[in-house]
């Protein structure tokens, strides 16, 4: 009896592991890259012959390895809307329908990427209702990567679907995923897919994959649990395990970033850290996708300037790695809720940087003023931008009037709130700061805090970046001097 009992149990087990199996996200309802050479693969019984036919008229046929692997590509045409269906056959056979082709992004970060259109408690998206009551699209599909922090790489999701855009699914999109969805589609006109591996309170070092931090950041693995450590999607390269490393291969056209808040009051190893990160995706990506990053949004931290010195980390990153792009916040956060609430405006700037990076729309802006140089002129300071438009702007869209934010300072380097006006408009553009404080003038900073409002803009709407001209790193930190009576 007990023999029969084993055989049952042996014939059962081999049944189970010689299926033919799919990481998760390849599935009903998925959007894969449109115009597409895409990779697809799986595992089935070793030495199995795999059969792919595509409801679209293409083919393929691979066989797995000795381990039970198998991997092979599939041409996908231009977006047309139409359903198809895809047909995998081995040991046994799966048939997924509503496939559509579309563009594909990756959503990645902490809370700020992965709070969804219904908000958290006592932290509500501005318009989340609206985008849920009017949301049925058919052509917008989310796949949530559920939480997975793990020591090893995995080769698959723990679970997860595509679903479709209407009331009762886009509550748990991801707002800022989403609103970006939404312009993509709305103006290319083409089914959109988002990809949501997100979790709250992450650290950057989480995403970057093991070899990455030992050969380039070994000090991710000795740092002491301190305030900003204390859990397990702090853990370096558990996420990218998880949540990352099963897509490696995922054909998309690129991925959009928000994080920076853990990670804060390491600026200057965050410069780093975050090529590093997305170059090494890139790498086993085997693709120069685009990596487009959210500027830290406005808080009131009461440990620093944190917030100004992350977003200097990700201009530098912008001007100096390829393929990158960033959208501000400086203006739309509330220094109440960590959870910046405006994520339709974000998300529609990070639509405009792919518009004129991805998609070929010449002509438009997509970023705000950055700033340039500077030019000392007696006790003033001339500040020059890049990417004016037609020139600068307030908030009220007046050129005229004093400007708020600006602080100026002389060799002690103890700023003093600043005199400042905008002169000239298109490319002449520039502000003009001063202050009767200061006889001899060698630096200006404008919205240089944690919590701030900016209140420039260039006139296609987009916000100036805080900035500074000095690099005085050991001033104005953590506990910034007060200004002289």
């Amino acid at each position: 009896m007990k023999k029969v009992i084993l055989y049952i149990l042996f014939v059962y087990s081999v049944t189970i592991t010689s299926q033919t199996t799919l990481p998760s996200f390849f599935g009903d309802n998925m959007i894969l890259q449109q115009n597409d050479s895409v990779n697809i693969w799986g595992t089935d019984k070793p030495n199995t012959k795999i059969n792919i036919t595509a409801g679209w008229g293409e083919k393929a046929v691979t066989i797995t390895d000795k381990s039970g692997k198998w991997k092979t590509k599939i041409v996908t045409l231009k977006a047309d809307k139409k359903p198809y269906t895809l047909n995998i056959k081995g040991n046994d056979e799966i048939i997924f329908k509503n496939v559509v082709f579309g563009e594909v992004w990756f959503c990645a970060g902490q809370s700020n990427m992965e709070m969804p259109i219904k908000g958290y408690p006592n932290s509500p998206i501005l318009g989340g209702n609206e985008a849920m009551l009017y949301g049925t699209n058919k052509f917008i599909r989310s796949f949530h990567v559920n939480r997975n922090a793990i020591e090893t790489p995995q080769e698959d999701t723990k679970g997860g679907q595509w679903l479709e855009a209407n009331p009762l699914s886009i509550k748990d999109f991801s707002a800022t995923a989403y609103f970006f969805a939404k312009e993509l589609n709305k103006v290319l006109d083409v089914p959109i897919g988002i990809i949501n591996s997100s979790w709250g309170g992450a650290a950057a070092e989480a995403f970057v994959d093991n070899e990455t931090l030992k050969t380039q950041f070994p000090q991710v693995f000795t740092r002491k649990k301190g305030k900003y450590e204390y859990g397990i999607m702090h853990k370096p390269s558990f996420i990218y395990n998880g949540m990352v490393a099963p897509f490696e291969g995922f054909n998309m056209q690129g991925v959009i970033w928000n994080q920076g808040e853990t990670n804060r009051d390491r600026f200057k190893e965050y410069k780093t850290l975050l090529p590093a990160m997305f170059n090494h995706w890139r790498k086993k990506w085997n693709d120069d996708f685009s990596f487009y990053m959210v500027q830290v949004a406005p808080f009131y931290y009461g440990d620093g300037r944190y917030v100004t010195f992350i977003g200097e980390s990700i201009v530098d990153i912008t001007k100096n790695e390829k393929n990158t792009g960033f959208a501000s916040t400086i203006d739309i956060g509330k220094c109440s809720d960590i959870h910046a609430p405006d994520k339709e405006t974000i998300g529609k700037r990070l639509a405009l940087v792919a518009f004129a990076k991805d998609y070929g729309f010449k002509g438009i802006t997509y970023s705000g003023p950055i700033y340039k140089s500077m030019e000392i002129d007696n006790n003033q300071i001339k500040v020059y931008f890049d990417e004016l438009a037609r020139g600068l702007i307030t908030k009220e869209g007046k050129k005229g009037m004093p400007l708020n934010n600006f602080e100026i300072a002389g060799a002690d380097k103890i700023f003093y709130k600043a005199d400042a006006i905008i002169k000239g408009g298109d490319e002449k553009s520039h502000i003009i700061a001063s202050s009767n404080k200061v006889s001899t003038p060698v630096a200006v900073r404008y919205a240089f805090e944690n919590c701030i409002k900016g209140d420039i803009y260039n006139t296609a709407g987009l916000p100036l970046m805080s900035f500074r001209t000095d690099n005085w790193d050991d001033v104005n930190y953590k506990n910034p001097p007060k200004e002289k009576n």
